[in-house]
């Protein structure tokens, strides 16, 4: 029981690697609190895990606010906050990307966890707790026609070590994951789009990427959970500032060998 009593507030919980990441630490005996704008959806899980459910956007500064007040009203403070809010919008080149797409990336992308990070600051500071924030591969590469979801996914890494030094000596560790290709509706929509272009079968899509891993397949969102547990847990308690992937290697690989590899080239 690694957060046994821990309280956990988990924004962009209703799905994908937020909602394995409350089933996880709820395991390990926390008392989580689902916050999303799909309030629905966190309400059910919330039951499930016998946890607290607050509807919201993370961007907002009010709702963020909200979501913290509704944990140290429940449980009686804060100790650990997961940032996975997040939506694959505003794609396109930075020529063609309109102001208003770019700014739609930055606020589902960046806004979110900043500002739900700053909401969360002072009862951290006070439980000497633990920011964990879900980034990705795309932070650490790029892709084409992702402009702002790069540079966002991108500048939480400097948050992440802004955090990390600014309140470190107050006892507050922050840390980001980085996942690759992780089995979550925004994976499951991008294939769909990617085999409407293609003609190919969605699962075929799938598997064709997953390949190119080192460990030759995706990751699923309950393996992106454990390492948020581990960075939220006493085990990682000397490690802040700091940036795992997630990725079965992919940030390993050199790309310009594949094609000798499979001997296209």
């Amino acid at each position: 029981m690694r957060l046994d009593g821990k309280v956990t507030l988990i924004a962009g919980a209703g799905s994908g690697i937020g909602a394995a990441t409350a089933r996880r630490f709820a395991a390990e005996g926390a008392h989580v609190v689902l916050f999303d704008l799909a309030e629905d959806r966190a309400r059910e899980l919330a039951a499930e895990l016998d946890g607290v459910a607050v509807g919201g956007d993370a961007a907002e500064p009010g709702d963020a606010q909200a979501a913290v007040s509704v944990a140290v009203d429940a449980f009686g403070g804060l100790d650990v906050l997961v940032t996975c809010a997040g939506a694959d919008v505003g794609g396109g080149s930075l020529g063609d990307l309109t102001p208003e797409g770019w700014q739609r990336g930055l606020r589902a992308n960046l806004h979110t966890c900043a500002t739900t990070t700053r909401s969360a600051l002072p009862a951290l500071v006070a439980s000497r707790g633990a920011v964990v924030v879900v980034s990705s591969v795309g932070a650490l590469t790029g892709a084409p026609q992702t402009v702002s979801y790069t540079t966002a996914k991108t500048a939480l890494l400097g948050l992440v070590r802004s955090v990390a030094v600014d309140y470190g000596p107050q006892g507050v560790r922050c840390n980001a994951v980085c996942p690759g290709l992780v089995r979550t509706p925004m994976s499951d929509a991008l294939f769909e789009r990617v085999a409407a272009v293609t003609g190919e079968p969605v699962d075929r899509e799938r598997r064709k990427m997953g390949s190119i891993a080192p460990l030759g397949r995706h990751a699923e969102p309950a393996e992106v959970a454990s390492v948020c547990l581990f960075l939220a847990c006493e085990e990682a308690s000397f490690v802040t500032g700091a940036v795992l992937t997630v990725d079965g290697g992919t940030m390993a690989l050199n790309s310009g060998t594949v094609a000798f590899a499979s001997g296209d080239a």
